[in-house]
Order: C-alpha cells, then structure tokens, then sequence
C-alpha cells in the first residue's frame, strides 16, 4: 500500500521536523538558564576609612565610589557572572542595624536568606590613605557562610575611574576567573 502527501502536507512536515532541534535547544537552554541563574544579595559597599571619627560617614565623594562599587559588581555579577541579584529592601532595617556588614561577623547569611538568596556577597574599601586603598569583595553561600569565593586588590589612586577598575579587575581575575560553583 502507498500513501501519497500532497505538496502542501509535504512541506509543514518537512518544516515541522527542520525546526524540531532548533525548539528542543532553545526550550533546553532556557531551562538550563532558569536553573543556572542562582539568587544573590548584593550587599552595599561599604568603607573602612581610620581617618574618620566613629560613627561617621564617608565623605560624599567616597560614598558616591562606593556606590560605583555596588553598581559595578551587581551589574558584572548579573551579565558575567550569571547571578540574579535580588532585592534589599525588605531587609533595610535590618541592614541598617547590623552594619557596617565587613565587622557582623556573620550576619549577611541570615539576612540572604530571609531575602531568598542563596550567595551573600560584601564588599568593603579598606583605605590606607588619600591615595591608596584595598577592595575585598567577598562571596558566601548563605545557609552556612562558607566563601565560595574572594578577591582583593589594591589600588594607588584615588578617582572615580581608579574605583570601577578596581571593581572589574577583581571580578574578572578573582571572583569569575573560573566559573561559580553550581554553574558550568
């Protein structure tokens, strides 16, 4: 017995089949990406300056680096890091209270996770003097505050440029110089 297709039958089953892995890799990858992309606080950053009096705050235009710094690292974390950063704001106050976070011994990882996130990651400057400062940024997992991963740099200048590309040299020569744990 012979079957016969008409022209028309022909060509949607031919195109249906063309386009069967083309669908199937990027239904594969989507879910690979939705399970990739691991939740992280990203935690403002913040400055450990001896120069200041306790209880101060950093002058504006070290405050406006650090916010440099915060925004540099969410954003290289996100696009090359494969992290989404969630949202701080229901845990503000308790940011608040317990900063600053470099000195809380350990209290970035329940507030995390109350947000959602698996990884904590900090930041501070440890500044030296006018011209000369350290960035340690620091990733942890949440629920048992092991680092996943760390990075420091020192940096001899002191300007907005100085800050960026001390925050994007250690994410890619420290924090992402190999692929996250959980990630491939």
């Amino acid at each position: 017995m012979r079957l016969r297709a008409s022209p028309s039958r022909l060509r949607s089953a031919l195109a249906a089949l063309a386009l069967a892995p083309a669908l199937a890799i990027a239904s594969g990858s989507a879910a690979v990406a939705e399970e990739a992309a691991r939740k992280a606080a990203i935690f403002p950053a913040e400055v450990n300056d001896p120069t200041l009096a306790y209880g101060r705050k950093p002058l504006p235009a070290d405050q406006k680096r650090l916010e440099l710094v915060t925004d540099g690292l969410r954003k290289q974390l996100v696009e090359k890091g494969g992290l989404e950063s969630v949202d701080l704001g229901p845990q503000a106050e308790e940011i608040r209270k317990e900063s600053p976070l470099y000195k809380c011994n350990g209290c970035t990882g329940p507030i995390a996770k109350a947000l959602g996130a698996e990884l904590a990651v900090t930041a501070f400057a440890d500044k030296g003097a006018n011209q000369l400062f350290s960035l340690v940024v620091v990733i942890a997992e949440a629920e048992t505050g092991k680092v996943v991963r760390q990075g420091q740099v020192v940096i001899r200048a002191n300007t907005d440029d100085d800050w960026s590309h001390a925050v994007r040299w250690i994410v890619k020569n420290r924090l992402l110089a190999e692929p996250l744990p959980g990630r491939s």
